[in-house]
């Protein structure tokens, strides 16, 4: 799993301001239809973005609280979130939330659920903080997906096979019709939406995702740094030569508490 210490969260932060990433918050705070008033849970709720959004959407009278096991992340949500009296943020995890049975009209969980290794128990607590009819928002990676051209295909696998021991389950979206049904939800909907490119963008995923991808493969040790720093200097030179190519779906999947 991805360690988001001090160094990833401000790499984080710059790339989540972007366009890209403001694309996939968008997607999931549609999917929740807020309104003013309303109690909503952020599970994994990171540096805040999301959360202030939220803030934002239900207004004063509303509440938010995010939840998130790193004190590095909880640091500048808490920053970004602190001119909203309404917003809280906690310590806690996706299956161990800290509140009550059914405080919340809402909750949302962005790329939280593909890093668990218990998606159940995170659904069953989403289920449990919920009131009756209370609607439940998860935005993941279909990894599968990923599409990323290189010179060296046999290079660009190993990158891909050393990020694939970065996450738990690579296929959250072809389990969530089970996972909600099992946890007592109904009214599933999923939508794919996709990010391609053929430029290297400063805010783009692309680019988070090629500094992210190498120092993890590197760092974890499942790919020589010569390698990783290899594929990375190809990618930036293939960019330069307008010949870069990357391609990423995600899933934004929603249920309504029975």
């Amino acid at each position: 799993m991805l360690q988001f210490d001090e160094n990833t969260a401000k790499l984080l932060e710059t790339a989540y301001q972007g366009a890209d990433v403001s694309r996939r918050r968008r997607m999931a705070l549609d999917a929740l239809h807020l309104a003013a008033g309303e109690v909503v849970v952020d599970i994994g709720c990171g540096n805040g973005f999301l959360t202030q959004e939220i803030a934002r959407a239900v207004g004063p009278s509303g509440r938010v609280i995010g939840v998130d096991p790193s004190v590095d992340m909880r640091a500048p949500a808490q920053a970004r979130c602190a001119a909203f009296p309404s917003v809280s943020i906690e310590d806690g995890t996706a299956d161990a939330l800290p509140l009550q049975d059914g405080a919340a009209h809402k909750a949302v969980a962005v790329q939280v659920l593909e890093y668990l290794n218990d998606i159940p128990a995170a659904m069953r607590e989403a289920h449990r903080v919920l009131l009756p009819a209370g609607r439940f928002v998860a935005v993941d990676t279909g990894f599968g997906t990923l599409d990323w051209f290189s010179e060296d295909e046999a290079r660009m696998r190993r990158v891909q096979a050393a990020w694939d021991h970065h996450y738990e389950e690579a296929r959250v979206a072809a389990l969530w019709p089970a996972l909600c049904r099992d946890a007592g939800f109904s009214a599933i909907e999923i939508e794919p939406f996709t990010f391609c490119d053929v430029t290297l963008r400063p805010d783009g995923i692309a680019l988070m995702g090629l500094h992210l991808m190498s120092r993890y493969a590197s760092e974890n040790g499942h790919t020589p740094e010569k390698d990783t720093q290899a594929w990375f200097d190809e990618q930036i030179r293939l960019a330069s030569e307008g010949r870069f190519f990357f391609s990423l779906t995600y899933y934004r999947m929603s249920a309504v508490k029975r």
